[in-house]
């Protein structure tokens, strides 16, 4: 299974526009962070992890040819707005795409992209899609990969994370439950959210990530969904053996 992350940052992504501290004007191609996304190749089926604001310019840099569905693990707009570009994988593919995420996220989703689901003029095409709502615990097959649903809470917004194999994603989060960490043993990899040093309402600190990487105990863990508080060479020197920080376009083999 290859893991590459198309975007490892928060909602502004980084640069923020007007910032003009060390990980907005830095010169490491580690600081540039595009808005979380992730793809998963699994043999020959192609998934995403959530599709951000600049998935077209991902897909175009990473050479991505096919999507066999989308795993969304919330729908908040820096999750889910490159959604209208994958359209272009239905010209491609010549098919509708399975879209998963818990009763919630699919209902924000046809609020979001009302014109996905009511007749209206193509104009240049709308993408096809189909809903499926994917439940908490409970293991479904998708192109032949296992994948299990997790829920966290993101605030007090339950969201999902998802498991595949011996790699697990989770993203957004304040808080793990019991059957959550019980679910997440025997990782080769963890990704996790930490967002900064500062305490947040909806997002780990990067210490609260860390206090939960080591409960779980992955093989590795790699943190995501960055903010510029976090600079990546700095940052980094600071992490527990087996943690890192992602970065955009970091390739991985699990």
């Amino acid at each position: 299974m290859e893991i590459r992350f198309f975007g490892t940052g928060t909602s502004h992504g980084i640069p923020v526009i007007g910032c003009e501290c060390n990980t907005c004007t830095s010169t490491n191609p580690k600081n540039t962070r595009y808005r979380t996304c992730v793809h998963v190749l699994y043999e020959d089926t192609s998934l995403l992890i959530d599709v951000s604001p600049e998935f077209r310019l991902q897909a175009i840099k990473y050479k991505l040819q096919r999507v066999d569905g989308i795993l969304f693990t919330h729908a908040h707009s820096d999750h889910c707005s490159g959604l209208d570009d994958i359209r272009r994988y239905n010209e491609l593919q010549e098919s509708a795409i399975p879209v998963y995420g818990n009763g919630e996220t699919l209902l924000e989703l046809q609020r979001k992209f009302s014109y996905i689901f009511r007749q209206t003029q193509e104009g240049g095409g709308k993408p096809k899609i189909t809903l499926a709502e994917a439940q908490n615990y409970q293991e479904f097959s998708l192109g032949g990969v296992s994948i299990l649903p997790l829920p966290v809470l993101h605030g007090s917004l339950e969201i999902f994370g998802y498991r595949i194999g011996r790699f697990a994603f989770i993203t957004d989060v304040t808080e793990i439950p019991e059957q959550t960490f019980a679910c997440l043993q025997d990782l080769d990899v963890l990704v996790l959210d930490a967002l900064r040093h500062r305490p947040h309402t909806t997002h780990f600190t990067l210490q609260q990530a860390i206090e939960a990487a080591t409960r779980i105990s992955a093989k590795k863990t790699y943190f995501t969904h960055m903010s510029h508080e976090l600079e990546h060479e700095e940052t980094e020197k600071t992490l527990p053996e087996s943690m890192y920080l992602s970065y955009d376009g970091l390739c991985l083999q699990v």
